[in-house]
């Protein structure tokens, strides 16, 4: 689940985890507040291949305007960026509304994009900032093989209420704690699983491809949904809440120029494509900056 992905504790402390950033160099040289040497507007991620390219998407796209920008990427968890975010070592950072939020107050109520990111706005401190929401989403779901849909008449994961005592569950551990887990299809939907089995990235996929498990926790933007075998189940009830792409900026670090950049891209991608350019990073195996390239020209951003 990547929001729990997201909001797990870090495992590593910050200067091991630096040694992951680009170049293997202080990620943070140059920062104090200010961005990056010589004002330039520093852009993060973090450690999963998606993040990382939209770091890209955000990088390039600030370029193209005329931006001076420095990358640190493949940084780590939310624990480790978000505070040097609010210290302006970063300037911008691609995020997802609802990470941010539950982040920030643990006992949010999910809402949509909307009123997730009211929310944020009251929540976040003094000098950080979100931009424009895309309209793409990377979110949790539940999700099914289309044969499994179609043989039990699943639409939403209501549906699943009178199946789910004879299915397993595939997530990653922490899905069966949390809120926006097990416990919460559970109060919203009534629907419990007879087994629960925890599994992680694509073993997640392969499992339910196997039989393994009959039903998984994947995200929205998860390549296999590319091949039309699953069905993500519609959330009416919004369990999982808003995730949507959405930069976080610290303020100071951010001028017009930058920020109308931003702004555009979130006003062209969405889920679609975020998926489709998710599969050629992590399926495909291309450059993540030469996906990015590739969008940014095609979007008539670059």
């Amino acid at each position: 689940m990547r929001i729990a992905t997201r909001l797990a504790v870090a495992g590593v402390p910050l200067m091991l985890a630096a040694t992951a950033c680009a170049g293997g160099d202080d990620p943070y040289a140059g920062g104090g507040g200010g961005g990056g040497t010589d004002g330039a507007v520093v852009v993060g991620s973090a450690n999963f291949p998606e993040s990382i390219l939209l770091a890209e998407i955000y990088a390039q796209a600030l370029e193209a305007e005329g931006v001076t920008v420095e990358k640190q990427l493949d940084i780590g968890s939310r624990e480790v960026y978000y505070d040097q975010i609010e210290s302006g070592n970063l300037s911008v950072f691609p995020e997802y509304n609802g990470g941010i939020l539950f982040y920030l107050d643990p006992d949010a109520v999910s809402g949509d994009t909307e009123a997730t990111n009211a929310a944020i706005e009251e929540a976040l401190p003094e000098g950080l900032e979100i931009l424009d929401s895309a309209a793409a989403e990377s979110k949790d779901s539940v999700t099914v093989t289309r044969e499994t849909a179609e043989a039990e008449g699943l639409e939403t994961i209501a549906d699943l209420a009178e199946a789910a005592p004879e299915m397993a569950l595939g997530a990653p551990a922490e899905f069966e704690t949390r809120a926006q887990g097990v416990p919460g299809l559970a109060e919203t939907y009534g629907v419990e699983f007879g087994e629960f089995t925890p599994l992680e990235g694509n073993l997640l996929v392969q499992a339910l491809a196997d039989g393994d498990v009959q039903a998984a926790n994947l995200f929205t933007t998860n390549a296999a949904f590319t091949s039309g075998d699953y069905v993500a189940l519609e959330d009416p009830e919004n369990v999982f809440g808003s995730q949507n792409v959405t930069p976080l900026i610290h303020g100071g670090s951010v001028d017009e120029t930058a920020r109308a950049a931003l702004n555009a891209v979130s006003a062209e991608l969405t889920t679609e494509q975020l998926t489709e350019l998710d599969q050629r990073v992590e399926v495909d195996h291309e450059e993540a900056d030469d996906v990015a390239a590739d969008w940014l020209s095609q979007a008539g951003l670059a």
